[in-house]
């Protein structure tokens, strides 16, 4: 295997999972047109090699990988603008590791039995494997977290997974593991890198969110109220129809938005977060802002703003970042929070960065100078 491949491990072979096992083909037979970072380090945006992947659903387990992402329920497009998925698979010859049974924990909220089958997720009736074992056996470098949201027992299992195998970790959810003291310690305590939490968009509702109200805040526009509401039709926002589930999502996306804000408005007057399930939408994410906000002399103004796009390929981009920087930073030494990554490419980082900042942190890191990855200024 190629030393300038990361060896990358997925717990979670939902649409994400899918999108970014797709990216990973498209790239290889495909020039870097639509990638985030084409180069870091060595690493082009195709070098990546998945070793192992773990799920909890009957229609995944035991099934390659490249069959398994088109598995019910996922509904994440098939094929790419270059190529179909059969002609991709020909070309590159990967992707066929089998997909381990995990724990269920809390991964599948109750109330997605009331579904149909080819909406929502089955268990398998087989016993788990022992993930750490079977990430130290296939070599991983990197474990990506796809846990649903409110996923927490299972995303901290994961977590602990990857301190007991010696692998980099990324947090793609919006449960706290990079962002948590003890655990980042953890992390630090084995030099392992890790980057979280919960995965921003390559151009998503969070994205053009912050640069709205960064843009008022730069032309001196008080911001007074604003709302963010998100309607989908997969997995994931079926998930989140338990409301209880929703907590840390809620906190996570509205404090990446308020991060942008100077000054902070009052809590009564910000509301983001998932709004509804709407199963034709399937894997189209439908996004609405708005924002007032009052101008020169007190002027009232406001902004209203539709987004839609592929939800899934929209992060896939992202994690590809993400495993290349913290594979490289593992094979240096490095270990602890990647904080420019982590403030570049995900909602709630440990500290937050204007965005600025934090990409002219990582551009450093991917011209070849990792110890940027740790840094937190220019």
């Amino acid at each position: 295997m190629p030393d300038d491949r990361a060896r990358v491990a997925i717990a979670g072979v939902g649409n994400c999972a899918a999108a970014l096992v797709q990216a990973v083909a498209h790239y290889a037979v495909a020039a870097t047109d639509g990638a985030i970072t084409p180069w870091i380090g060595p690493m082009r945006a195709d070098a990546i090699q998945f070793v192992a992947a773990f799920d909890v659903d009957e229609r995944k387990i035991g099934t390659p990988l490249a069959k398994a992402i088109h598995a019910p329920p996922n509904c994440c497009r098939v094929g790419t603008r270059t190529a179909s998925w059969e002609t991709l698979i020909a070309a590159t010859g990967a992707f066929d590791v089998p997909v381990h049974m995990g724990p269920v924990l809390d991964g599948i909220a109750p109330h997605m039995a009331d579904y149909p089958a080819h909406r929502s997720p089955r268990p398998a009736s087989v016993a788990p494997v022992d993930v750490a074992q079977v990430l130290k056996e296939s070599g991983a470098e990197v474990l990506v977290n796809y846990m649903p949201v409110g996923a927490e027992r299972a995303a901290r299992f994961y977590a602990a997974a990857a301190l007991d195998a010696g692998c980099g970790f990324v947090n793609a959810m919006p449960c706290f593991i990079a962002s948590e003291g003890d655990w980042a310690a953890r992390f630090a305590a084995k030099c392992l890198p890790i980057i979280g939490d919960d995965v921003k968009s390559q151009f998503g509702a969070t994205h053009l969110h912050r640069a709205l109200v960064a843009a008022m805040v730069d032309r001196g526009i008080r911001l007074t109220r604003t709302y963010q509401l998100n309607t989908g039709g997969n997995t994931d926002f079926l998930n989140m129809l338990d409301r209880t589930r929703l907590a840390s999502k809620k906190r996570s996306k509205t404090d990446a938005v308020k991060a942008a804000m100077h000054p902070v408005i009052a809590p009564e007057n910000v509301h983001i977060g998932p709004s509804d399930y709407v199963p034709w939408l399937d894997d189209n994410k439908v996004a609405f802002l708005r924002l007032e906000a009052e101008g020169c002399a007190g002027a009232p103004m406001d902004v209203e703003i539709r987004l839609s796009v592929q939800d899934s390929p929209n992060s896939a981009g992202v994690v590809m970042d993400a495993v290349r920087y913290v594979a490289m930073a593992l094979r240096a030494g490095i270990g602890g929070t990647l904080h420019g990554p982590s403030a570049w490419l995900m909602k709630s980082p440990p500290m937050q960065l204007a965005d600025g900042v934090a990409l002219a942190i990582c551009r450093v890191a991917a011209s070849g100078n990792l110890n940027a990855l740790t840094m937190v200024g220019p």
